[in-house]
């Protein structure tokens, strides 16, 4: 994991975790894991499970992901030529 992205998460963390200030930082990773509804094993739990959940945890749950949001189009004639290159 590159060093914006361990930033990125220990930021995210910090903020959330003082919240539940209570728990040690394995609960509160697995209480998190759960909020998100991964079921495997917590070894294998990755990043961006744990970044984008941070993200959005608090958020409206119809807002889109931010990754997603960028390249979203209304419209899906304009997509379409916008996938092809015909428009930019």
């Amino acid at each position: 994991m590159n060093q914006h992205r361990i930033n990125e998460l220990l930021d995210l963390l910090k903020s959330d975790w003082l919240q539940d200030s209570d728990l040690n930082l394995l609960e509160f990773i697995t209480k998190l894991s759960q909020e998100a509804g991964y079921k495997d094993d917590l070894a294998k739990l990755t990043d961006d499970v744990l970044i984008y959940h941070l993200k959005m945890r608090n958020s409206d749950s119809k807002e889109q992901i931010p990754g997603l949001k960028k390249d979203h189009e209304e419209d899906f004639k304009t997509a379409i030529l916008k996938a092809r290159g015909i428009i930019s």
